[in-house]
């Protein structure tokens, strides 16, 4: 009885540690400017805003897919991780610089700058990010969530993902981004740590590297279909980058393939460039990024390898062959590798760590939640709001913005009863391909437009539309077809039997190719569009970027009629007004001025994240070779 009581004093105080964060952050934070609440003033240091950098990405999917994916078929999926820490270098030396320079708030606005006044691009892009927040990610980390929390708990889906996704909306709208940024850095922590023991007492039971080895080539399930490799493990489990053409992640596609789609991810989605973006200054967000680096090197060993260990230790569980093995302990069809991580956690953790681990899934659950629903709540402010209220003040954004936080809340709430329907092990699948046929497009589109001066509006515009058909004909085709199950005859369409990874090549290059060539033949871009926007531009000092003394001054004055109006206010005004974070005249005429942003950095800091980068390269590089270089290390 004690230690189940020790683990329940454990999650409550997780639980008032995240609410004790949040709250202070609500004290500190400046939330009363639109920059405060979207970009936390714009004054973080590297290591709160690379542990949220982290965090948004290690979700409770991490910890159900990856964990999952790991269990199935190797040590494969780790390159997803490895390339996540060189693209995030990518992000802090060649993007992060043009869009501080440019003074935007989210990407679809700097698509906006770059490509003038039209708004097509924008609108595009921000319907498409929030349509994937809702439908995709935010359903991914409420199933995962959920599905770790009835293993553990047997408590009820609807309980369980309702209170979390309550206490998460409070603490997103209480202290907007300042809010995530601190309950991230405390929940890294705690995902760390526990990862650590969970990763640190399986190798111990399974023997090490060389148990490892031995006991995940020899885990077959006692049920298997006669005749077929069902349920045996990969030949290639250890080795990351595999054969061209029978390897379920082929070297070729995640090169040329996947890089492209990670670069969308980590280079030009708003959920991870803003809180990059709420960093004080360059060497702050570059330095992050290097620190956010280090801290990817870390999954293929804390998630990936326990994975295996999973179903080296329970290859008639984790590793079920056939339908009704699976069924019978694990209710999917589709297989149990999904919940190798909440297995193995019940299975070798005592009841006392078992609450550590429980408070490491909310962690991760809230993380990625709190990320998204910041994200999300600052695309439809900054970029759809103001076109259905085209003189809303800085108050009626700060309103509109945790309302949208409100509004993401009840969907996610109603979208519950749909994740019951989806199988785990189609769910992962679903993901995957989503991003592999709509996220290169929009990597395209992002990276000429920062690197090519003279791609126009219309170049990008039908080069984003032409990509994204090809993406979306081959989405449509795949998830008209049901994949066949291991042993069958695979009869669908050739077009759905290209790897996902190759067809991704097809979409990136489609994108470029449409994008240069209607550049070409069309107008050159307005020069003023070019200002502070791409990589050849982002010195050049604009007036046209400058609020000059007068517009100041008009902004300044009707801020501060507001104040007159608002400083005799009832007390329940006064309190409404700090809980919604309205702040004071200060705060507002800050936000009017704006932050010039530069992006000076001193030799010594240039030198500092430029050595760090190269270090996490290498090791990437290195870690790949080695996984990549045979069977055995």
């Amino acid at each position: 009885v004690s230690t189940q009581s020790t683990g329940v004093c454990r999650r409550h105080l997780f639980k008032r540690a995240v609410i004790g964060v949040g709250i202070y952050s609500a004290w500190v934070s400046n939330r009363g400017s639109v920059k405060g609440y979207f970009l936390a003033g714009r004054f973080m240091t590297f290591i709160p805003v690379g542990a949220s950098v982290f965090a948004s990405n290690i979700g409770s999917e991490h910890f159900i897919g990856l964990v999952g994916s790991g269990a199935a078929s190797g040590v494969g999926v780790g390159a997803f991780e490895l390339d996540a820490t060189i693209l995030l270098q990518v992000l802090g030396h060649v993007f992060i610089p043009v869009y501080i320079a440019s003074q935007v708030s989210t990407l679809p606005e700097y698509m906006e700058k770059r490509f003038g006044g039209r708004k097509r691009i924008k609108l595009y892009l921000t319907f498409l990010s929030i349509l994937l927040y809702i439908f995709t990610k935010i359903s991914v980390n409420l199933y995962s969530g959920a599905l770790f929390i009835e293993t553990a708990l047997n408590w009820s889906l609807y309980v369980s993902v309702i209170g979390i996704l309550l206490l998460t909306a409070i603490t997103t709208i209480g202290g907007g981004l300042t809010a995530v940024i601190y309950t991230d850095t405390l929940q890294t922590a705690i995902m760390l740590t526990g990862a650590a023991i969970v990763a640190a007492k399986s190798m111990l039971e399974i023997g090490g590297w060389n148990g490892l080895q031995e006991k995940y080539r020899a885990a077959v399930p006692n049920e298997t279909y006669p005749g077929t490799e069902c349920g045996y493990p990969r030949s290639d489990a250890f080795v990351m980058l595999r054969n061209p053409s029978t390897g379920d992640i082929p070297w070729p596609g995640f090169i040329f393939g996947q890089f492209p789609s990670s670069t969308w991810y980590w280079c030009a989605d708003q959920m991870m460039v803003q809180r990059v973006l709420s960093a004080k200054s360059l060497s702050h967000a570059q330095g992050a990024l290097v620190f956010a680096g280090y801290l990817k090197l870390l999954p293929l060993f804390l998630m990936v390898i326990p994975g295996m260990v999973a179903r080296a230790m329970f290859p008639n569980t984790i590793g079920c062959a056939t339908e009704e093995a699976c069924m019978r302990f694990c209710g999917s069809k589709a297989g149990c590798s999904n919940v190798a991580y909440p297995h193995l956690v019940m299975t070798l953790m005592p009841t006392g760590l078992r609450g550590i681990m429980i408070a490491v899934m909310l962690a991760a659950l809230m993380s990625d939640l709190t990320s998204i629903f910041n994200s999300a709540s600052t695309l439809f402010t900054m970029d759809v709001w103001p076109l259905i209220r085209k003189q809303a003040k800085t108050r009626e954004l700060l309103l509109v913005g945790r309302l949208f936080v409100v509004f993401l809340t009840i969907i996610s709430i109603v979208w519950i009863p749909l994740i019951k329907v989806l199988q785990g092990g189609q769910l992962f699948i679903y993901i995957q391909s989503v991003s592999a046929y709509l996220a290169p497009p929009i990597a395209a589109v992002y990276l000429l437009a920062i690197t090519c001066t003279w791609v126009n509006e219309q170049g990008a515009f039908f080069g984003l539309c032409a990509g994204t058909l090809v993406g979306i004909v081959r989405m449509i085709t795949e998830f008209s077809y049901t994949q066949p199950r291991c042993g069958m005859e695979d009869t669908r369409p050739g077009i759905v039997t290209i790897h996902y990874m190759y067809y991704a090549i097809i979409v990136f290059w489609t994108t470029i190719l449409t994008t240069l060539t209607i550049s070409f033949f069309t107008e050159c871009p307005d020069p003023d569009n070019l200002v502070n926007t791409t990589v050849w531009t982002k010195n050049i000092v604009s007036k046209k970027d400058q609020l000059d003394s007068v517009e100041i001054r008009e902004k300044v004055e009707e801020m501060e009629r507001s104040e007159q109006q608002t400083s005799n206010d009832p007390a329940h005004v006064k309190i409404y007004n700090w809980l919604c974070g309205f702040s004071s005249i200060e705060e507002q005429e800050e936000d009017a001025k704006g932050l010039i942003k530069s992006v000076y950095q001193s030799t010594k800091m240039k030198y500092i994240t430029r050595l760090n980068s190269a270090i996490i390269i290498s090791f990437g590089v290195t870690l790949y070779i080695l996984f990549s270089c045979g069977k055995d290390l």
